[in-house]
């Protein structure tokens, strides 16, 4: 598998992430959805990573540069016919690395809250998250959770 930065100009690329916004919205209030479309991902502060299986576009992930020392990992996703493979482990790795490298020394995020996310609720638990208060932007919301680890 290869990870690396992903090319937000490849239509693949856009694809995946068309399906990932719109798989997003699809569960919950938009008030309650925080996905990033390709136009945030393009913002300033945005680290994007792709990973890559025999040349197939498996997942993707994102950091967002919150400020002072603080990244909020944004746009997580496997492709549906892979889940369960390790590919999102092995992207998370890769982002904290990439976030220790950058100079942060917290990464935090939000996810939902329901079942459809428990499977990564349980990913970052095993990778040192910790469920936490909202953060930046966000405010108490029960349909999400938020999480953060030092690094």
């Amino acid at each position: 598998m290869l990870i690396g930065p992903g090319d937000l100009t490849d239509p693949d690329v856009v694809a995946f992430l068309e399906a990932h916004v719109a798989q997003l919205r699809s569960m919950g209030p938009p008030e309650s959805t925080h996905v990033l479309d390709l136009a945030g991902l393009q913002a300033p502060g945005m680290s994007f990573y792709t990973a890559y299986d025999a040349g197939e576009l498996v997942g993707c992930a994102a950091l967002k540069d919150l400020g002072d020392g603080h990244a909020e990992l944004k746009s997580m996703r496997t492709a549906p016919a892979r889940v369960r493979e390790g590919i999102a482990q092995r992207l998370l790795v890769h982002v904290l690395d990439e976030a220790r490298a950058s100079g942060f020394s917290r990464v935090s995020l939000e996810t939902g809250s329901y079942a459809f996310f428990h499977p990564a609720h349980g990913l970052y638990l095993a990778h040192g998250f910790v469920e936490c208060d909202p953060f930046g932007c966000y405010r108490p919301d029960p349909l999400s959770t938020f999480m953060t680890r030092e690094l």
